[in-house]
């Protein structure tokens, strides 16, 4: 098993997708990836009372928002009545064309045409200058910041996705285990949350989308994080050097984050 437990790692939630605890991962020698620190999730425009209330209850100190400026605009994040958590953010755009927005030409969005535009927004994650400032933000403060944070994107899949699965690596988490991670987003309960969300959107847009179109629109395949694997790898060698060169993690960095987050 990728978790020492079936814990289940969705929290339910009314208006918020994807909200889970990213912990819970073996890493080597034996250690364990904390659980009640560090939680990802899509955005925050229609949670609940009830949803406020839940994650006023994870004492989460910091929030890493992935989103760009049009984004926080157009769907900005309820807080609760006592929110006193540090926002990250991004001055500017994160990305040029997310699958919620529509972008890209008004075509027939096939299946093939849905995959090769996801394969597209995960080819150029790693050379975004805005995505390296903000996945350097991010290692930052959980090596920095006390207490819980929560990363999240538009609908925390694929930037958020990323973000996750960076960390579980340099936490010492098995490749096999953090794709796992990552794909894990497909199973989440709260999908009608995101298509509530996007769907109109994107219909606008493109008219009549086909099922599994939409399938690789709004869930995550394995070729999505195994295409920004493989960037990472041609351009700089290996995922740590990424890691060093690009996103500021050296082996100083990495043995704090490890000694703050395993067990």
């Amino acid at each position: 098993m990728i978790r020492p437990t079936e814990k289940q790692p969705f929290l339910p939630t009314e208006g918020i997708h994807n909200l889970r605890d990213y912990g819970g991962y073996a890493a080597a020698d034996g250690a364990v990836v904390k659980t009640g620190l560090l939680f990802r999730s899509g955005q925050h425009m229609e949670a609940s009372d009830s949803d406020l209330d839940l994650i006023e209850s994870l004492d989460i100190r910091t929030i890493i928002d992935l989103r760009g400026t049009s984004e926080r605009t157009s769907f900005p994040c309820r807080r609760h009545g006592d929110f006193a958590a540090d926002v990250i953010a991004f001055d500017g755009e994160t990305t040029s064309s997310p699958p919620h927005e529509g972008g890209w030409d008004k075509t027939d969005m096939t299946a093939e045409k849905a995959r090769d535009r996801m394969i597209a927004v995960y080819t150029r994650m790693p050379v975004n200058p805005a995505m390296i400032d903000m996945f350097s933000r991010y290692f930052a403060a959980l090596d920095t910041k006390e207490g819980g944070s929560l990363v999240h994107c538009f609908a925390g899949k694929d930037r958020t996705g990323i973000a996750a699965s960076l960390l579980l690596h340099v936490l010492g988490v098995h490749k096999d285990d953090y794709v796992a991670e990552f794909l894990r987003t497909n199973d989440a309960p709260t999908q009608h949350i995101l298509e509530r969300q996007s769907l109109p959107r994107m219909r606008a847009h493109y008219g009549e989308i086909e099922p599994q179109a939409i399938r690789n629109l709004m869930g995550v395949l394995p070729e999505y994080i195994a295409t920004y694997i493989a960037e990472l790898e041609r351009d700089h060698g290996s995922v740590d050097a990424y890691l060093a060169q690009s996103l500021g993690v050296d082996e100083a960095r990495k043995a704090r984050l490890q000694e703050r987050f395993l067990t």
